[in-house]
């Protein structure tokens, strides 16, 4: 059976989700990393509550992991309301909205995570929802039909989306706060281990937790993933203490190379090496090929590849640039390759 895929940003299992809930801050000033996003937040939230107002609706879209989900919590904290969590697939009626929106009680939270997979029948009772808190349904129809009118209390919208670029532009605009995250810098990181290290009661080494940060892919998920997986490791091999040795020995059980990446992300490598000279290829080739899913590559493989410069998207395809083949420890440039010839262009595009 394949190894698991430890840094994999999807779904986790109940453990894992366990874990991530036990070590989420709960305030603006646990919160580590999202450069101004924070002081925009401070501002936004204290206005709001001076007020006695729903603060603005806000939209956070980035690779997985980085924290959109544990920001809606804290946003909801701040405010000192209740937040109700959804996802944009499991809203697949206007009802399911409605009874959502209809439960929300003043200056309340709504997250809806992946929003940009609502179906356009459910974005279209939305607007009205975000911009003037009421819905408009039809009931009945011909001659019976009628429009029922139905007032909103006023809530606060938290959308959250890994492909802001599927977004409708009527739903782009009716957001105050749009902010994109990007990958953790290593200090970052380090302190998120910090930190969880602390919460967990774990020993640890700083230069050893500095290691674990430095492959954990810019993302804080990941390096919680890996921080229990190693502090396992270090209590049934070792003494309980996260140091240097046992760090590399727990990240190399799990098929974690110096730079983070693991079995698939270097097979995505590979198979553009081996099977198609480096490229050009598009992203549904490779992922035929490897019998993974498109949507896996696109989110959870490629974000890092292509911020990290070993992977260009490019008019035509994807492409492994200089820095790839060197980690792959392949020639550059391959024979017979076109790669490194097209300029590259990080857009939406998938092909």
């Amino acid at each position: 059976m394949a190894r698991e895929k430890i840094i994999s940003q999807r779904a986790t299992g109940a453990e894992d989700e366990k874990f991530n809930v036990a070590l989420r801050p709960m305030t603006l000033a646990e919160c580590i990393g999202t450069g101004d996003l924070m002081e925009k937040l401070r501002i936004s939230i204290s206005a709001a509550r001076q007020r006695k107002e729903p603060m603005e609706h806000v939209l956070l879209h980035g690779p997985p992991g980085l924290g959109k989900t544990t920001l809606a919590y804290v946003i909801a904290h701040e405010m000192g309301t209740n937040l109700k969590v959804s996802s944009g697939p499991a809203l697949t009626r206007p009802g399911d909205l409605i009874g959502i929106l209809t439960n929300l009680e003043e200056c309340d939270v709504l997250f809806i995570d992946e929003i940009h997979r609502l179906s356009p029948t459910v974005e279209e009772y939305i607007y009205p929802a975000m911009e003037d808190f009421k819905v408009d349904f039809v009931v009945d129809s011909g001659m019976h039909s009628r429009t029922i009118n139905l007032p909103l209390k006023p809530f606060t919208l938290i959308g959250a989306t890994t492909r802001a670029g599927l977004l409708s532009p009527p739903m782009r605009t009716r957001f105050g706060i749009n902010h994109h995250m990007d990958f953790w810098c290593e200090d970052d990181l380090l302190a998120r281990c910090k930190m969880s290290a602390e919460m967990l009661g774990v020993d640890y080494d700083e230069h050893a937790l500095r290691m674990l940060a430095r492959r954990a892919r810019g993302t804080p998920r990941i390096a919680n993933r890996l921080l229990r997986r190693c502090r396992d490791y270090a209590q049934v091999r070792g003494d309980g203490r996260l140091d240097d040795n046992i760090v590399l020995a727990a990240l190399k059980l799990e098929g974690i190379d110096d730079m983070g990446l693991d079995d698939l992300d270097r097979r995505f490598l590979r198979t553009i090496v081996e099977t198609y000279r480096g490229g050009p290829v598009g992203i549904e080739a490779v992922a035929a090929t490897l019998g993974e899913e498109t949507d896996t590559l696109v989110d959870v493989v490629e974000p890092f590849l292509l911020q990290s410069g070993m992977l260009a998207r490019t008019r035509r395809g994807r492409e492994i640039t200089a820095k790839g083949a060197k980690h792959l420890g392949v020639s550059w440039p391959i024979p017979g390759s076109e790669a490194g010839t097209t300029p590259m262009l990080f857009g939406d595009e998938t092909e």
